[in-house]
């Protein structure tokens, strides 16, 4: 039953992953897409005849990388969801070698590594942008203000802070959740050295290194026969 928590628990983990990867991704392309293709990550905007235009933007492939690091990720943990599904509903086989483990937290680190960058990308190019729009468009406290007001055509920059703010939320929620997958592997692969080096490793891939020997496994070595006269 623990055993079956546990992997619930990664699953549901791989899902989140997924599901924040793909906000963030979509959220960028999205803005790419209000903003003809510019990236406003770290971009300064200028104010005339009462709209808002984009004097200087950050090289697309910025977002292009962050989308990226999001679609990458968002791919993994589909596979890994997809493949823990068919091994516990078709093969009914919770078992993992201690290389998967070691990949399991290999993983982590990259994607932990990536997801910090991505994430500290956009809370430092947003702030840039925001303070840049406070400080030139006039009557406004807020980033979020600018929202209400007119962009120059052809930009669309009626939700730009809310993407914004969702694909970085989404980056740290997805960073969040690589921490608690990388400490389960690490549980996992020092539950089973542990376990092998007490003597009591199960077969090989066992997800704790438990075995439950049957009795015909165990009778050679603890009921053994008296040899006839």
């Amino acid at each position: 039953m623990a055993l079956t928590a546990l992997l619930v628990l990664e699953l549901s983990l791989y899902a989140g992953c997924f599901c924040c990867g793909i906000v963030t991704a979509a959220s960028i392309t999205i803005l790419q897409g209000n903003f003809g293709g510019r990236c406003i990550l770290y971009g300064h905007v200028n104010y005339s005849a009462n709209l808002i235009g984009v004097q200087s933007a950050t090289s697309p492939s910025l977002c292009y990388f962050i989308s990226a690091i999001s679609v990458i990720v968002a791919v993994v943990c589909f596979s890994l969801t997809l493949y823990w599904l068919y091994a516990f509903c078709i093969d009914g086989d919770m078992s993992r070698e201690r290389i998967w483990m070691s990949v399991i937290i290999g993983l982590c680190g990259a994607f932990l590594f990536f997801l910090l960058i991505t994430g500290c990308m956009l809370k430092i190019g947003r702030d840039s942008l925001c303070s840049s729009v406070t400080s030139t468009v006039p009557n406004i406290t807020s980033c979020e203000e600018a929202q209400t007001k007119s962009w120059s055509s052809p930009l669309k920059g009626e939700r730009f802070y809310n993407r914004l703010l969702k694909a970085e939320t989404a980056v740290w929620v997805n960073f969040f959740f690589w921490l608690i997958i990388g400490a389960l592997a690490v549980f996992h692969r020092h539950r089973s050295s542990a376990s092998k080096a007490g003597g009591f490793a199960g077969p090989a891939g066992a997800l704790f290194g438990e075995t439950h020997g049957t009795a015909e496994e165990t009778e050679p070595f603890v009921n053994r026969h008296a040899r006839p006269q």
